[in-house]
């Protein structure tokens, strides 16, 4: 039986733990006396907290996040009742702020803030050698990828972090998100953000790092999600890993990247220009275009430069553009947010994450509190409740904008049919943000409804509220309905749609793509 269990609970079983084959494959000779468990948070606490038990361990391991740290509490509870002996030990961003303030941090043995890629081993040592720290909670030294050599001293100066790939099983290849990432940390200094605090930017050698995405493609992995906080800050190491993947090409090749938004220079541009459609995905945090408002939350970015460059890439790429958004920052009304919001849509993006602000655990957001009245849920994921200028009303109405919008616009779904509704009406906010009023009245709710049942509620929008022409309209639904590949004909639709027609549209390259992904191509 092994003396250390790893486990944590995933937002979905897609989502394999990365940081626990980090801690894993760190490990060292422990290793071998250990073993990870993955769940789920649907999966009930006494059956994880069973399977746990079962292999009768010493030490146990949790990483705790923000969309686990409820059920990691209850988990922990469920643990200590069972055995009161074993030794819990966390870790986590959810863990490594404001530690002493959390129910879970009291239940357990000892916590790990910071990186514990190497802490984790060397705490488990101690623990099984009787050696048990006097502290409970540990500051985690900032472990680095490479060695930094001492002045005129051979050795290295500390232990090096090893990579995990290996670790990646053939059911996670065939099955789950594939994790990877080039670097650590972030240099800019936006308040919302926990990446703000993890400083300085380090980087895993690029031959090392090279070798084991090889190690994968030759495994089968061609789904790679990048997590590096500003993957095209560092050039040459961005533009390695482009040329890498481009030299090794594939009809199923997908790679997401964390994009800085503002830097895009020519010889990264080239690269990315090679791709084909569908193949790159950036994800480019813009958060507001209410300059005021980023230099109240310490967020540096070239407006002017992030427009162009996103209009590069959707005029002249083939790369899925998903832009982010926040609702709720300080110093930012409705009607602020609106224009950010129509001027972010007309360059185009595929994907715009409109995401309500939430106060992480240690960010210096919470600076702004008195000034701007910020009030937040303090329950996880603490999403801003009402500030001085936007009322808990009006709050929940920009959640509800913001779930209709990821249903209808970010699904690919509706491609043809949300560019109908945008461009009707005062402004593409105005319009989208009256569908969404119209659907919660019509449904009474912004989840659980049928893709069907959605449809119809646009249809009837379109046709009711914006006037438009109700044939038109149903062809373009019709058209939409066919992305993803559907032939059935919905019955709202069939006084609409040729029944010669109910045949589904084909687009090359999009059945190895994501499918939310692949909606979003030309057809």
């Amino acid at each position: 039986m092994p003396q250390i269990v790893l486990t944590t609970l995933n937002a979905r079983y897609a989502h394999a733990s990365f940081g626990l084959r980090y801690l894993m494959a760190n490990l060292g000779p422990l290793a071998a006396h250990a073993t990870m468990i993955e769940f789920d948070i649907k999966r009930p606490i006494p059956t994880a907290a069973q399977e746990v038990l079962k292999q009768e361990p010493i030490i146990v391991g949790i990483g705790v996040y923000i969309w686990n740290v409820t059920q990691s509490t209850e988990l922990v509870r469920e643990l200590k009742r069972l055995r009161p002996n074993l030794t819990i030990v966390l870790g986590g961003p959810e863990v490594s702020y404001e530690t002493n303030q959390q129910e879970i941090a009291h239940l357990a043995d000892y916590v790990i803030t910071g990186e514990a890629d190497l802490a984790f081993a060397a705490l488990c040592d101690k623990l099984l050698t009787n050696r048990r720290p006097l502290t409970k909670v540990i500051a985690a030294d900032l472990p680095e990828f490479a060695a930094k050599q001492k002045a005129l001293q051979l050795a290295p100066s500390s232990p090096t972090v090893a990579l995990p790939y290996d670790l990646y099983t053939d059911v996670d290849i065939a099955q789950r998100v594939i994790y990877v990432e080039a670097s650590r940390g972030c240099p800019f200094k936006c308040e919302f953000c926990l990446s703000s605090l993890d400083v300085p930017v380090r980087n895993v050698p690029t031959d090392a790092f090279l070798a084991a995405m090889q190690s994968l493609l030759d495994r089968g992995v061609r789904r790679f999600k990048f997590v590096d906080r500003t993957f095209n800050l560092n050039l040459n190491i961005s533009r390695a890993i482009l040329r890498f993947f481009l030299d090794r090409l594939s009809d199923d090749l997908f790679l997401h990247f964390e994009m800085i938004p503002d830097r895009l220079p020519d010889p990264l541009r080239e690269l990315i220009t090679q791709f084909p459609p569908g193949t790159l995905q950036f994800e480019v945090g813009i958060q507001t275009f209410n300059e005021d408002v980023s230099a109240l939350i310490s967020r540096r970015q070239d407006v002017a430069k992030i427009q162009e460059n996103l209009t590069w890439l959707r005029e002249q790429t083939g790369v899925h553009v998903h832009a982010d958004l926040i609702v709720g920052l300080p110093g930012e009304d409705i009607a602020s947010f609106a224009r950010g919001f129509d001027r972010l849509v007309r360059l185009r993006p595929q994907e715009i994450q409109v995401g309500m602000l939430k106060r992480l655990r240690g960010t210096p957001i919470v600076r702004h509190d008195a000034t701007w009245e910020m009030v937040y849920d303090p329950a996880p994921p603490y999403e801003v409740r009402q500030t001085k200028l936007i009322d808990a009303g009006a709050m929940l109405g920009m959640k509800r904008f913001a779930r209709f919008w990821d249903l209808i616009a970010n699904s690919g779904n509706f491609v043809e049919t949300t560019a109908r509704v945008l461009d009707n009406g005062p402004s593409p906010f105005a319009s989208f943000r009256a569908m969404t009023e119209w659907l919660f009245a019509r449904f009474g709710r912004a989840h659980g409804i049928p893709l069907h049942e959605l449809a119809e509620g646009v249809l009837r929008f379109c046709v009711d509220w914006l006037s438009l022409d109700e044939r038109a309209t149903a062809e373009s639904l019709w058209r939409d309905w066919q992305r993803a590949g559907r032939g059935d004909r919905p019955v709202f639709l069939r006084d609409f749609v040729n029944k010669d027609d109910a045949r589904a549209a084909r687009r090359r390259h999009a059945g190895a793509l994501p499918s939310r992904q692949a909606r979003h191509l030309p057809i």
